[in-house]
């Protein structure tokens, strides 16, 4: 038996559980379904929960032993009849609990609140499994690598045949170079018009420009990719780059950082938008009645009231455009080196993270192994980020209250 059946099969038996639950409490209850400590439906919903938690359980376990290389695909027909064995245990041991004095409701959020606890240990435990793969392959580089030359060389040209040169430094300037275009024309574009649609558009407008703003979020990467490639890099090139004698190129830091930004728009005005819509009205009020002009009151009342989550709308634009790949392969090119002139192709981490793992890789090879690094060289830039965020956020909050 597959996997995949007997976990559908679970589901089909906590859903038989929790009709087969509900009517035994009607039939224990009587005429008068007062009579029972809880309602029928939480009779109903413990049976079902008793069916599909412990066949749950073996599924997860059996996973978790399979990726561990304990269990082959050979034990998946017996997992699977264990699964169900669990599920009809625990339906049998539901039904027979219910009673007038047995308190379903209790159980029910006792399980619901174990689940839940259990689904905030998966996304800590997924998050510690990341960081120790990206902690172990990386000095897993570092062995075979010198990490001076890494974090300091200023060369990125990788051989798998050997002595390839692995400096960060050209990918890491790219990268910041992009992405700080990438913000100087999200930020303050996206902020204004959250401004705008929250402070000054009537609902009609609002209601057609914030929906025509987070279409620009449904857009594939790939769609902006192709439109860097094809128009705002020849755009660029033709009218920017070759008359003032700054390049020939049609991929740039430029192209991908002016298209990305027009990406990351949504994210900015979204957020603010219901960031700032979210701060109470009476602070406005107060404001205008003590005679600040609207505009006054957005600069120094409603603005620093909603500075938190602006800085995490900023904060979320930022680790978008570092994280970003697409746009950057087909808008700034593959070219590692570092230059101020804005009209020249470069390239970012995420990038070589790809052209490194393409392909059929030697993991133990340092110029496969570097991937990692770059991983975790991006991990930590993106914690910094939050480290900072909540720095600004704390000081503000003891200023303002």
């Amino acid at each position: 038996m597959p996997l995949s059946w007997a976990f559908f099969a679970s589901f089909l038996l906590a859903a038989a559980g929790y009709i087969l639950g509900r009517s035994r409490a009607f039939a224990t209850a009587g005429p008068d379904a007062r009579a029972l400590h809880s309602r029928p439906t939480y009779h109903g919903t413990s049976v079902g929960l008793m069916a599909l938690l412990p066949s749950l359980g073996v599924l997860a376990v059996a996973a978790i032993l399979r990726m561990a290389g304990v269990l082959t695909d050979e034990t998946g027909p017996v997992v699977g009849i264990l699964a169900l064995v669990a599920a009809v245990i625990g339906l049998g041991l539901g039904v027979t609990r219910i009673g007038r004095q047995y308190q379903a409701r209790n159980a029910v959020e006792r399980m619901v609140l174990g689940l839940l606890m259990l689904c905030s240990l998966i996304a800590i435990v997924t998050t510690l499994g990341i960081v120790l793969s990206l902690v172990f392959e990386t000095g897993r580089f570092f062995q075979v690598y010198d990490w001076k030359t890494f974090f300091f060389g200023t060369e990125w040209t990788p051989r798998f045949q050997g002595n390839s040169q692995l400096g960060i430094l050209p990918l890491l300037w790219g990268t910041l170079y992009v992405s700080a275009i990438a913000l100087l024309v999200a930020v303050p574009i996206g902020l204004f018009a959250a401004v705008y649609m929250s402070e000054y558009a009537s609902r009609w407008v609002r209601g057609f420009v914030k929906p025509a703003i987070e279409v620009l979020a449904g857009i594939p990467t790939i769609v902006y990719g192709l439109f860097a490639l094809i128009t705002v890099g020849p755009l660029l090139r033709d009218y920017f780059a070759q008359p003032l004698g700054l390049g020939n190129s049609g991929t740039s830091v430029l192209t991908a950082g002016l298209v990305m930004g027009i990406m990351l728009i949504p994210f900015v005005s979204s957020l603010s938008d219901d960031i700032i819509n979210a701060v109470p009205q009476s602070l406005r009020d107060g404001a205008l009645g003590l005679g600040s002009t609207p505009s006054e009151t957005v600069r120094q009342v409603v603005l620093p009231a909603a500075l938190p989550g602006i800085v995490g709308a900023v904060l979320l634009a930022a680790s978008r455009a570092i994280g970003e790949t697409m746009i950057v392969v087909l808008g700034a090119g593959a070219a590692a080196q570092m230059s101020l002139n804005p009209l020249e192709a470069m390239t970012t981490i995420t990038v070589k993270i790809v052209s490194q793992l393409t392909g059929d890789s030697d993991f133990n090879s340092p110029e496969t192994l570097v991937a990692f690094a770059l991983g975790l060289t991006l991990f930590v830039i993106t914690l910094a980020l939050n480290v900072v965020a909540l720095i600004i956020v704390r000081k503000y909050r003891e200023q303002y209250e």
